[in-house]
């Protein structure tokens, strides 16, 4: 009989947990350095999307179709991830399966989760100031600059409830996305399942913490340039909401919480029950 290119749900299952067991056992050099290398390649997603998409996204009739082609984009990031190697916090919230399963300490999994955030922080600031140093903000006659700006307005306008809902959305279709690579035995499947989960959670409008550690700070570092907030349109209140503190408090830590409820919850928690309760209970 054929062996299949897959595994089944059950089988990705009791993968996860052995790659939970593998991510609590690294040391914290690798973790800290993987996580910066995953924050770099979550931000390069994050401004060529941009940057493909930024006309289309500036005029409202055509917003939509502006997610849409920046999703196309987007996916490339978890494909580095995956394939590539890298430590994402969002897809590492799956660690919760190891954790139910008894075979890592909830206290292995938040130091990976610590690791691996500060990591991706510092690697997705890294790719924000690069871009705002290199004037690839320049672009498009300063819109991308603009567009930047506004896009880290939004998200630091967002309440904190509706925040944290776009959060667990999006990493419930990201930590699919991880889920279903798992799965895929082959680079092919792998990049075939990243590719249409994470085009659904851009073209959605989700919010992605490690996304937005590139988003928000770039938005910061283009709102010091008065030819792009110029080109942005904005007035003087919205861009009032736009800084540091707004990043982290009214953004970055609902987001992050969504995301751990979507991707530890609804996906760890859910297949854990599903399948490997009654096997760990046996």
């Amino acid at each position: 009989m054929k062996e299949s290119n897959y595994l089944s749900p059950a089988e990705i299952a009791a993968y996860a947990s052995d790659v939970a067991v593998k991510k609590a056992n690294t040391g914290w050099i690798k973790l800290l350095v993987l996580g910066f290398l995953a924050g770099a390649f979550i931000a390069f997603a994050s401004e060529g999307s941009t940057m493909a998409a930024f006309n289309l996204l500036a005029n409202p009739e055509t917003y939509g179709l502006g997610k849409a082609l920046a999703g196309t984009i987007f996916g490339a990031g978890l494909m580095f991830v995956i394939i590539a190697g890298g430590e994402l916090f969002t897809g590492n919230t799956l660690m919760i399966i190891g954790v139910l399963d008894r075979r890592i300490h909830i206290s292995a999994m938040l130091r990976n989760w610590l690791l691996v955030y500060i990591g991706n922080f510092i690697g997705s600031l890294f790719v924000a100031w690069m871009m705002s140093y290199s004037g690839l903000f320049h672009s498009g006659a300063n819109d991308l600059g603009g567009i930047t700006i506004r896009i880290a307005a939004s998200k630091t306008a967002l309440d904190f409830g509706p925040a944290l809902v776009l959060g667990l959305m999006c990493n419930w279709l990201v930590c699919l996305a991880v889920w279903m690579a798992y799965g895929a035995k082959d680079v092919t499947g792998k990049v075939l399942v990243i590719f249409f989960a994470i085009w659904l959670f851009i073209t959605s409008g989700f919010e992605h913490s490690v996304a937005n550690m590139y988003y928000i700070p770039a938005g910061l570092f283009a709102k010091t340039n008065e030819v792009y907030v110029t080109a942005s349109g904005l007035n003087a209140e919205a861009l009032g909401g736009l800084g540091w503190g707004g990043f982290l408090i009214r953004n970055l830590l609902p987001v992050t919480m969504g995301n751990i409820v979507g991707g530890g919850l609804f996906v760890g928690v859910a297949y854990w029950f599903v399948y490997r309760r009654k096997q760990k209970e046996g």
